[in-house]
């Protein structure tokens, strides 16, 4: 805990010192010439800190606070003020400053500032303010054959829209709010909690200051109802799963004045049978057999939107990767077309005629071939 110790501080030019006595200014941590609320902020952060109700059983720390409060008495009076600088204690004299009896005292004398400060929650009573709509969330289901073109399609969503009756106000026409009796139209009420209060909404205005006694019919007096409409929507090509799309103001509707909020389509993409997806880049697994990827072969390669032929060089290894440019899936906002990535796999058969065996077989007992170091063709794409 931090100590405020009182000094002895000798009279000077101004005469606003005097031996033996403390000093207000160095109590508060201010300087002679600080304003009334630079001194009303220092007396807030010291109170609070050496507050008893923060340091139960501390006689030193209810001490300081007597010592803050009696300081702050005199420098946010102006005439005070005015006298201890020009006489220092010597011009209080007579004046009743200090020697407080008892904590009911400084509270009676500060009751305003103690309010402020220690009032947790409390906040001036305001008029009713306009409240935006909610924002609703509404998922979008898309194939990758969609995802190429885009989607044109139609939505029905439900939301909570402007009452036709009172036009959102909640009340029968020519009906008016009144005054909440319970807080007084200030929309909070307050606990005691010892020297403290606590403000909270109040429970009967829920923190309007004001009571719907005349509801209107139609709404029950919140001022929306439901209803379903049907919404035009365009998704846009390139979207991904996770994509968020927002339709401004197709939100749930404003109370008292407040703008509509908005609805957010969230996009979905359903697994393909054939192909897997990497942003703009489409995968697809073509299975050749051993003999055309030894021998070189054209095989069909499926598209989305029609089929490619692929000329896979002699010698292809398992693995490898051949790329057919521009058969992938568009970029949102206009970005390029990703590729279509080919990767071979090598299919062993199962079954062998007696023919094919005896052929692999004479294969078997030929002499390997040396190794050629000249580097492999890559696949071109035909037609």
């Amino acid at each position: 805990m931090m100590t405020i110790r009182a000094k002895n501080h000798p009279v000077d030019e101004a005469g606003s010192g005097s031996t033996g006595m403390t000093e207000y200014y160095e109590i508060l941590g201010v300087s002679r010439d600080a304003s009334v609320e630079e001194i009303k902020g220092n007396y807030r952060q010291l109170a609070l800190k050496h507050h008893p109700d923060k340091n139960p059983g501390d006689k030193q720390a209810e001490e300081q606070f007597k010592l803050i409060s009696e300081a702050y008495q005199v420098l946010a009076d102006t005439e005070k003020r005015e006298l201890y600088d020009l006489y220092g204690h010597a011009g209080l004299a007579g004046m009743n400053v200090g020697g407080f009896s008892g904590f009911e005292d400084i509270f009676g004398s500060f009751g305003d500032i103690f309010e402020e400060f220690f009032s947790f929650g409390k906040r001036p009573a305001q008029a009713e303010r306009a409240q935006p709509g909610a924002d609703l969330r509404q998922r979008v289901v898309l194939t990758l054959e969609e995802v190429v073109r885009g989607l044109d399609t139609s939505l029905e969503v439900e939301r909570r829209v402007s009452c036709r009756r009172c036009g959102g106000s909640g009340l029968e026409p020519g009906a008016q709010r009144q005054s909440c009796p319970r807080c007084g139209g200030r929309g909070q009420v307050s606990q005691p909690r010892g020297f403290l209060k606590i403000f909270n909404n109040c429970p009967d205005c829920l923190g309007a200051g004001t009571l719907i006694t005349s509801p209107c019919v139609n709404c029950g007096g919140g001022g929306t109802v439901k209803e379903k409409k049907q919404l035009q929507v365009r998704i846009p090509p390139g979207v991904d799963s996770g994509t968020r799309l927002r339709l401004r103001g197709e939100g749930g509707a404003g109370a008292r004045g407040g703008p509509a909020g908005d609805l957010y389509l969230e996009v979905q993409i359903t697994p393909h049978p054939i192909f897997s997806r990497k942003e703009r880049d489409l995968r697809y697994q073509a299975h050749l057999s051993f003999v055309e990827a030894a021998l070189g072969a054209t095989v069909t390669i499926p598209t989305l939107n029609s089929k490619r032929l692929l000329q896979v060089p002699a010698g292809t290894q398992p693995g490898a990767i051949f790329r057919i440019p521009r058969e992938g899936l568009p970029g949102l906002r206009g970005k390029s077309r990703g590729d279509l990535v080919v990767e071979v796999a090598l299919e062993t058969p199962t079954r062998l005629s007696s023919q094919q065996k005896r052929l692999l077989e004479e294969f078997l007992k030929l002499p390997a071939k040396p190794e050629d170091k000249r580097p492999k063709k890559r696949a071109e794409e035909v037609g």
